[in-house]
């Protein structure tokens, strides 16, 4: 369901219980095995197209960087962990000094979005801007959601994670993983 309808981890996994006709109190695998499970299946299944397309939101991540630069922003997701395929969006994190900077400057560019509230990575509730945006390379429209920050999250943005990655990328590190390609 991750790959193939494009479905983020945990509706994916609440689907799965639903499909399996599991209560939904079922005790379900944590992220990081659903993203190993992830790995396998493109590694069968999608070998010989995933990391084309993959390529392709990685250029159009850093497009959105470039033009969002001044709220310091990071991508995370599985566009910045490399488990991206065409279906999936595009998840960057911009760190602002004024939440509605970041929606003025939308306005400013002529790009509609859709404002909602979701949950932040310390859980706390975020503003996220979505849109989408044209991929030449795919020849289709991509989701792109911009999350909101303070400017004072990002000290704790790049911790690293249960696999001792780090969970997002800056403007640089998002140019380095395009150079290694």
């Amino acid at each position: 369901m991750v790959v193939e309808d494009g479905l983020e981890y945990g509706p994916a996994k609440r689907r799965a219980v639903r499909q399996l006709g599991l209560s939904p109190r079922t005790p379900l695998p944590g992220n990081d095995e659903v993203e190993d499970a992830v790995r396998d299946y493109i590694a069968v299944f999608c070998a010989d197209t995933q990391p084309t397309e993959l390529l392709a939101l990685r250029r159009l991540a850093l497009q959105w960087m470039e033009r969002l630069a001044v709220f310091r922003p990071h991508l995370s997701g599985a566009v910045w962990h490399g488990t991206a395929t065409r279906l999936s969006d595009i998840y960057l994190q911009l760190f602002c000094d004024d939440e509605k900077s970041a929606e003025i400057a939308l306005i400013d560019m002529g790009v509609p979005y859709e404002p909602r509230t979701v949950t932040g990575f310390h859980h706390e509730p975020v503003e996220a801007l979505s849109f989408h945006a044209r991929c030449p390379e795919l020849g289709e429209s991509i989701g792109v959601h911009l999350m909101i920050h303070d400017l004072d999250d990002l000290r704790g943005a790049l911790l690293r994670d249960a696999k001792d990655r780090t969970p997002r990328g800056n403007l640089d590190a998002v140019r380095r993983l395009l150079d290694s390609f």
